[in-house]
């Protein structure tokens, strides 16, 4: 057991005596360092400003006794519902498909996921179930449960340590943890299994780290300084891994930096070091996340290798290489005569289709598109032209090689992929129209196209155009323009699929006029195992599937018919107007959850975070008249220090939502709320510590405490699921927006 005031390893950048401080300050000097002095107290002072120092008897029962108490409201009756609650539809089956090692597709990175399914794996799930209705008896829902809560429990000595970084009060950092504790929202959603609670966690881990990097960065490139650095870099890249919201953290910390170094830069820090700092900033902030986010792509492609249901969402080299794949063998080189489906490699554009719908513009001839999904009317058959007589049966096969002049039949409407000059494309009205016209006996020239090989990836580079591994374009033989889909989104008219158009561009490099052969089909040419013959790149792969995720992410609007009832605006989240319910049923004997906060720490934290411009525009102004502000040495550079990464945070990972085009949800706003309470118990100390003597100052912190619990209990039957009639759970609507009693919008 370590004495009272000796340091903790892992918390250096917490302890430091004031004679350490000295010595390591004049070493810095004598390495001509000087960007972060220590401050030298006056004598003449009577107290000055203390940083805080680890205590182990007294820190280390404190968080214990802090962590046991969270660990009771998230883990009281946390197997309640045996039935699928919210989104454990939708992470639990993403869960099971690691179990099953089938590819799937999603828009956050693979991180929290595979944590899901590492507690599926532990609690013994066969990977059968698919997370809709009662959990069978062979699923261990409670330990999936729990193995989620238990980030949501680590949110609490990560808060507790995060105060203390920022030379808080000892009783404000209590408090502060009381409000990650006894915040009704966090406890709801820590207790299913989904992934905010990880997101939250590493959120947490990071600015807890660059809060001791804060603390410790005069002592720079110690050892301790470096673990804060890479704790740091280590803790970004696990958030930005689990969901791309972590980039808000990434940013906070990114803005900290950028400031740090500017400091250094007028402060004229030698060359030299300032060289030093950005080179193990770049390494620690940026190649260490980067290596993590990376890391977690690959060992998803790694235990995801069997063929499933997000194949399509990857091109066919990666297609190929999963064990089941359809595109795994099948014919290599294409003859006249084959059936084809073909991919373009715009990402986002999807495979060339055709139906019996036509155009109602135009020529208002048959549609064509690209669409994302497998589907029959995906199918081709490529033929010579009209003009040229070719019994596909029975004479010699005849390959298709570059140069060679076409038509592509669609199989299933038997018309002709067609362009022409009359007609213009719906939506990109600089190109031609492309439509489905003509039967294949129809000498008409406006179906005939030219194959240009663009490149080959596979060893065998005899000028035929091969399955997967040839990239060609489709030239067209009466205008010269390029077929071409660039993954813009046709009306509804055309069922939002992808435009296809004839570029009249000769942009001969551009991916939207690039095609592959994805799948071929021919009775006459032997299929033959392609794996061999493709060439893998992870970097590809990770590249082409962050994209899709940010596409799949683009696409998902919000539906106003589900408005104020499961989404809901991000100006409402800070003040609890819409929270929502977890489940559709919400009847007597259904066990209800209802997703709301505490709404004294919500509404109060709120107002905090919003009124403080107008708290620092005070101090401000103050100080430019030369009024006396009270502050002790160093207290107004801790109370930046601390207040800019926090009241920053909030900032941060709450006003962007503003800026984006997919649908929200209240859940979306917890990892500002992290911030706000802790920033509340900030302001808390900061009032206490400058107006209040130290008996009114345990007052207002105990004060404080007992309402932050009297209201979590006050809601505590809608966190911990309530069974019987809501009528009879009286005075819990205390705004008139809440659908606790009622509902007007229909699940």
């Amino acid at each position: 057991m370590a004495r009272s005031g000796d340091t903790d390893p892992l918390l250096g950048g917490i302890s430091s005596s004031r004679g350490s401080e000295k010595q390591q300050h004049k070493r810095q000097e004598r390495d001509g360092f000087t960007a972060y002095p220590v401050s030298r107290v006056p004598v003449a002072t009577s107290v000055p400003y203390k940083r805080n120092e680890w205590t182990t008897n007294i820190d280390g029962p404190i968080i214990a006794a802090l962590t046991l108490l969270c660990a009771f409201t998230r883990l009281y009756q946390i197997g309640k519902r045996a039935t699928v609650t919210w989104d454990e539809s939708h992470f639990g089956k993403f869960g099971a498909y690691y179990i099953n090692r089938t590819f799937y597709h999603d828009v956050h990175p693979p991180l929290a996921k595979m944590l899901i399914g590492l507690s599926e794996y532990l609690a013994g799930h066969n990977g059968t179930f698919r997370f809709k209705g009662e959990y069978p008896p062979y699923v261990n829902y409670t330990f999936m449960r729990c193995f989620t809560a238990m980030f949501g429990i680590g949110l609490v000595p990560l808060a507790y340590l995060t105060c203390l970084q920022l030379n808080m009060q000892r009783k404000a950092c209590v408090l502060a943890a009381l409000f990650v504790i006894f915040d009704n929202g966090l406890c709801v959603m820590s207790r299913f299994v989904l992934l905010d609670e990880p997101l939250l966690l590493f959120t947490a881990a990071s600015v807890c780290s660059i809060a001791g990097f804060q603390n410790i960065r005069h002592r720079a490139f110690s050892c301790t300084w470096w673990r804060w650095l890479l704790l740091t870099g280590c803790s970004l890249g696990l958030v930005s891994s689990s969901k791309w919201v972590g980039f808000l953290a990434v940013a906070l910390v990114g803005l900290y930096t950028i400031e740090e170094l500017f400091n250094m830069y007028v402060d004229f820090t030698p060359p030299r070091t300032a060289a030093r700092h950005f080179a193990a900033r770049t390494l620690a902030l940026i190649v260490v996340p980067l290596a993590i986010y990376m890391a977690c792509f690959k060992i998803h492609f790694l235990i995801l290798n069997r063929s499933g249901p997000g194949d399509a969402t990857m091109p066919p080299t990666f297609q190929a290489r999963l064990k089941g794949s359809a595109l795994s063998k099948q014919p290599f080189a294409v003859a006249y005569g084959s059936q084809l489906t073909l991919r373009s490699m715009h990402p986002g554009s999807g495979l060339l289709h055709s139906h019996v719908h036509t155009y109602p513009v135009g020529s208002q001839q048959q549609q064509i598109t690209c669409y994302s999904h497998k589907d029959a009317n995906n199918d081709w058959v490529i033929v010579k032209p009209a003009a040229q007589a070719f019994n596909y049966t029975s004479e010699p096969l005849m390959t298709v090689r570059d140069g060679d002049v076409v038509s592509l039949m669609h199989k299933t409407t038997k018309r002709m992929l067609h362009s022409h000059r009359g007609h213009t494309a719906p939506v990109t009205t600089g190109d031609y129209e492309v439509t489905g016209y003509g039967k294949p006996e129809w000498k008409d020239t406006n179906n005939n196209w030219r194959i240009e090989i663009a490149s080959e990836t596979s060893a065998t580079t005899t000028g035929e155009l091969h399955t997967i591994t040839t990239a060609f374009r489709l030239r067209h033989a009466g205008t010269g323009c390029l077929l071409s889909a660039a993954a813009v989104k046709l009306p509804s008219w055309g069922f939002r699929q992808t435009e296809v158009t004839c570029r009249r561009a000769n942009k001969l490099s551009a991916s939207d006029s690039l095609w592959i052969v994805e799948k071929h089909t021919n009775a006459r040419i032997p299929a033959m195992d392609l794996r061999p013959l493709i060439k893998g790149s992870f970097v590809t792969d990770f590249l082409r599937l962050n994209m899709e995720m940010a596409r799949s992410n683009n696409a998902l609007v919000p539906d106003r018919d589900k408005h104020n009832h499961l989404e809901s605006s991000p100006w409402s989240w800070p003040f609890l107007v819409y929270p929502m319910r977890m489940l559709g049923s919400w009847r007597k004997g259904d066990i209800k959850y209802y997703e709301v906060g505490n709404p004294l720490l919500w509404w109060v934290s709120a107002l905090m975070c919003v009124l403080f411009p107008a708290q620092l525009a005070y101090y401000y102004v103050r100080k430019q008249r030369r009024v006396s502000s009270g502050w002790a040495p160093g207290e107004e550079l801790h109370f930046w220090n601390g207040a800019k990464l926090l009241w920053g945070g909030w900032v941060l990972h709450y006003l962007p939502f503003f800026l984006m085009g997919r649908v929200t949800y209240i859940h979306h706003y917890l990892p500002a709320l992290y911030f706000a309470l802790l920033f509340l118990a900030f302001e808390i100390d900061h009032a206490c510590r400058r107006l209040l003597g130290a008996s009114m100052q345990r007052a207002v912190v105990l004060a404080w405490a007992v309402a932050t619990v009297a209201v979590f209990f006050w809601f505590a039957p809608l966190t911990f699921g309530y069974v019987d009639d809501i009528k009879t759970l009286k005075y819990r609507q205390w705004l008139p927006t809440w659908n606790i009693y009622k509902d007007k919008y229909v699940m």
